[in-house]
This record gives structure tokens, C-alpha cells and sequence, in this order.
């Protein structure tokens, strides 16, 4: 497929302002992820991109899991299994980006922020990017982490000692 000079210049200006998203980064997005946001409004996907940076920060450790449907979403969880072990997952839709809680209302919510009615999943809406910045979004983020047990304890090695006879 050829493309006009208008979707080029397009194009670049994307690839352009996702490089300089991504310098920022805790951790560079997969290249898979990005394919799945170039079809939304430029300012949905960053701030898909910065409320998963969010989520890495508090979770360095987090193994992410992306799956697109009707929605584009990114699944956390330390053992990559999103579904079992997920503590938080985060939902690209058109006009707005959920930062979801897979135990939400387990979760204590003082701030009564929290929208959802199911049994455990909880979320909050985001709709612009000032909205990372207040603080209970850390503070859930990291009770959803205590929840699953965060991420596995590295034991250190034990030498074996071979007996002597």
C-alpha cells in the first residue's frame, strides 16, 4: 500500500511523538502495543502510554500482558497470568483510558473514586494526563499490589554442602 504525502507526513509526526514519549520511559512499550494504539486520537494513546509508565514505576517488576478487543488493554501481573494473578490492568477505549483494579472492591476507596458494580473489578477513568498526577492513584495502585503479595521475593542461593564421610 502506497501512501499520500498527507498520511506520510502523518506518519512521521506519530512515530515523531511516540519516540519522545518513549525517552522518558520506565520502560520502552512493545512494538505490538504501539501498532494497537496508532489507530486512536493521539492524545488516548499517550495518555495510555503514560498511565502504563505510571504502573511500571510503582511495579518495575510487573510483566505486562496486551491483548486487543473491542479495546485495546494492557494486563499487569507478576507471573503473566493477567486473568488468575493480574493486580491492575489498564483500558484504551476512544475518548478516555481506565486504570483497572482486578480486586477492586476489595480495595479500601476513601477518595469514593472507584466505579464498577461486578464482584471484584473496579476502575477509575481517566481522561486527561493531569489526572496521573493525583496522588491516591499511587497509593490504589500500590494496595492492589500488596493485595497479590507483590512481586516474588528473590531467596538467595543456598550453597549445597556436600557431606563428607
Amino acid at each position: 500500500m502506497l501512501l499520500g504525502r498527507d498520511d506520510s507526513r502523518a506518519l512521521t509526526q506519530m512515530c515523531l511523538r511516540i519516540v519522545l514519549i518513549c525517552q522518558a520511559m520506565t520502560r520502552l512499550p512493545d512494538r505490538q502495543l504501539l501498532s494497537y494504539l496508532a489507530p486512536y486520537p493521539p492524545h488516548v494513546s499517550d495518555l495510555t502510554l503514560a498511565l502504563r509508565d505510571v504502573v511500571l514505576e510503582e511495579a518495575p517488576d510487573a510483566i505486562e500482558s496486551i491483548i486487543r478487543g473491542y479495546a485495546v488493554t494492557i494486563g499487569f501481573s507478576f507471573t503473566g497470568k493477567p486473568l488468575r494473578d493480574g493486580f491492575c490492568h489498564v483500558v484504551t477505549y476512544l475518548d478516555h483510558v481506565n486504570l483497572g483494579f482486578n480486586r477492586g472492591a476489595l480495595l479500601p476507596d476513601p477518595n469514593g473514586v472507584l466505579e464498577g458494580t461486578g464482584k471484584l473489578i473496579r476502575h477509575v477513568t481517566m481522561r486527561g494526563q493531569t489526572e496521573l498526577d493525583r496522588p491516591f492513584v499511587r497509593r490504589y495502585l500500590q494496595a492492589a499490589i500488596e493485595q497479590v503479595g507483590g512481586p516474588p521475593r528473590v531467596l538467595p542461593h543456598k550453597r549445597q554442602l556436600k557431606k563428607q564421610v
